[in-house]
């Protein structure tokens, strides 16, 4: 399915509602990914609807079915976030729990920071301490080159390399990979996570490159960080202890006023 943003780009979703559904996650997948790599092959589509969630999960403008424009103001953060606010709006959803990996995380928060009454839960995985200190830096020039380079041998650096590979498997459109690393986005008002009225969890490997999640957990008025064990940023997001960690969160929050 697909619908048009305000700024009339076509974005590519998944709406799957099992009958008597009870509750409703939108999900938010990180660079260089899509919605079906992110959350369906990893697991989550069916681990949720056992749980009886109506799952959404979109392709963040880009990646996957969505439109993939090659100019890197369309690929502001704001415009990432209203496209998650603008599809539950489209769906006539009054308000979801919110997961976003990575990159997703960071779109994640920026859409709960600027609409917290929409989101019953937010979840933030692949992110850690790293995430309050980050600042417009040269990663997005040279995640460029990586993606635009004709010989993806001569890229040196394992982490580039990684999602390097990862956009060729997928079958990604490289130059809007690259327009999207090149946006200009402000940091995030990481001072305003401490304003947000929901329950967060952040949830990350004990590898993770992105710092440690209890420490972020910190920074929210009510966060909760896990630390699975054993795991990187990539391995973590199929891994059981992940899943195990999101429904003993959201069990936890159930009688939450923020939850309904």
């Amino acid at each position: 399915m697909d619908f048009t943003t305000s700024d009339g780009l076509s974005v590519s979703y998944d709406d799957i509602a099992p009958e008597g559904y009870e509750r409703a996650i939108l999900l938010v997948h990180g660079f260089a990914s899509n919605r079906n790599e992110g959350w369906k092959r990893t697991g989550w589509y069916a681990a949720l609807e056992r749980r009886r969630f109506r799952v959404i999960a979109l392709d963040q403008r880009g990646h996957g079915q969505s439109a993939k424009p090659h100019e890197p103001e369309a690929y502001r953060r704001g415009n990432l976030a209203r496209d998650v606010v603008e599809l539950i709006d489209h769906l006539g959803i009054n308000r979801v729990d919110l997961f976003g990996y990575s990159m997703g995380a960071r779109v994640a928060s920026a859409a709960a920071l600027a609409a917290p009454d929409r989101f019953s839960n937010l979840i933030l995985g692949g992110v850690g301490d790293k995430m309050l200190t980050e600042r417009p830096s040269a990663r997005g020039d040279v995640m460029a080159q990586a993606m635009l380079t004709d010989d993806p041998e001569s890229i040196t650096e394992p982490f580039l390399r990684s999602f390097r590979q990862f956009a060729d498997e997928q079958g990604e459109d490289r130059q809007a990979l690259a327009a999207f690393t090149n946006a200009e986005n402000p940091p995030l008002d990481t001072d305003g996570f401490a304003t947000l009225p929901m329950q967060v969890l952040v949830v990350a490997g004990q590898r993770e490159s992105n710092g440690d999640p209890e420490v972020l957990a910190k920074a929210f008025a009510h966060g909760h960080g896990v630390i699975v064990p054993g795991c990187d940023h990539f391995s973590a997001i199929p891994h059981a202890l992940t899943k195990a960690a999101v429904f003993d969160f959201i069990d936890g929050v159930l009688d939450d006023p923020w939850a309904r």
